[in-house]
């Protein structure tokens, strides 16, 4: 039987706005955004309209009232404030959850370049984000089961997708000019032929990899963020439960958790795109409309509307992750926003996303 938190709701979306950086810092930033409960609202800073009110199942404020402790770690001062450990409480605990009673999972970062979306998933420094703190709770679970009739075996994979094209970052060298190929099973669905899958036994293997495949991962300088990623990042950890009976015949039950990175959603004048910047722009932009399509499918398909059609297969990023968003699995999309009006025009297309 599913666990209670989130047993009925297979979609969680929830909006989480960073403090400024020192780009707004530097121009006198207006702050525009304001939480209440799970609404967002963004006020438009030429007062030309209405405050625009935006209801999630979340909403994180995580502009202000908080201190950083003597380990780096930003704790709150103000109950307002929503750190990383209330953020995985909400979000990430069920994924752990029912990865154990078989269900795929995907956690997704959405949002402008430079609005905080690898600060929510991967963290920095002592303040942990989604996958470490999953990874972390997955492991000591695990370490709790005293069934000596139980086994469990994790693997750990992480891939980019530039430019729709596939690049393993657990492998040092660049690969084929082309990328890694994109295969589908009758059994599996999509898969990427040839994807480096390594056993892990604690989060600090996990950890091991995931900075090394970090480092690899495509990044340039945009206007808006001086390390943005061009690439959408895909950590998978499968995650399998050997159950063995009194004759030793054993059944598995498998499930894939994906934490997914998604590169910067951008206007090309607000990032300064020429070039390959613009390139890379125009096939991420197309990537997310390409994964909205699909979730809004998805929405539809489960209110019971006949007749439609999952676009899964119009982009590389839905083809992989189509086990994880569809179907019984759970699915959580955060959306992480600039508070300054500056990004006004990136924020709103944010939320409304």
């Amino acid at each position: 039987m599913p666990p209670k938190a989130g047993e009925d709701n297979h979609i969680k979306v929830a909006v989480r706005v960073r403090p400024f950086n020192q780009r707004e810092l530097e121009s006198n930033a207006k702050l525009v955004i304001s939480m209440d409960g799970p609404t967002t609202t963004i006020t438009d800073p030429t007062g030309r309209g209405p405050p625009r009110p935006f209801t999630f199942d979340y909403s994180y404020w995580s502009f202000d009232g908080f201190e950083v402790d003597e380990n780096g770690v930003c704790v709150p001062a103000d109950p307002k404030y929503a750190d990383q450990r209330r953020v995985f409480d909400d979000l990430g605990a069920d994924v752990v959850k029912n990865a154990f009673l078989g269900y795929n999972s995907a956690i997704f970062a959405y949002g402008q370049t430079g609005s905080g979306k690898s600060y929510s998933i991967i963290g920095y420094n002592n303040n942990k984000g989604i996958v470490p703190l999953t990874c972390e709770a997955l492991f000591a679970d695990m370490a709790q089961n005293t069934d000596i009739s139980r086994q469990y075996q994790v693997t750990f994979s992480m891939l980019e997708i530039y430019n729709e094209k596939v690049r393993d970052l657990l492998v040092p060298q660049p690969g084929a000019p082309g990328g890694l190929k994109v295969r589908q099973s009758p059994k599996t669905g999509f898969f990427v032929e040839g994807l480096k899958h390594v056993a892990v036994s604690s989060y600090a293997d996990i950890e091991h990899w995931m900075n090394k495949g970090t480092v690899l991962r495509t990044t340039a300088s945009t206007k808006m963020n001086e390390t943005s990623s061009r690439s959408h990042m895909v950590i998978t950890i499968n995650f399998k439960q050997i159950l063995c009976n009194d004759r030793k015949q054993g059944t598995t039950k498998t499930s894939d958790i994906h934490l997914v990175d998604l590169a910067g959603s951008e206007r090309a004048d607000s990032t300064g795109a020429v070039g390959d910047r613009l390139k890379e722009g125009s096939a991420i932009n197309q990537s997310l409309s390409t994964l909205g399509n699909v979730i809004s499918a998805l929405v539809e398909v489960s209110s019971g509307k006949p007749g439609v059609t999952v676009p899964y297969r119009d982009s590389v990023l839905t083809k992989l992750l189509s086990n994880a968003i569809g179907g019984n699995s759970r699915t959580v999309m955060i959306a992480a926003v600039s508070p300054a009006a500056i990004n006004y025009d990136e924020t709103l297309s944010t939320l409304r996303y």
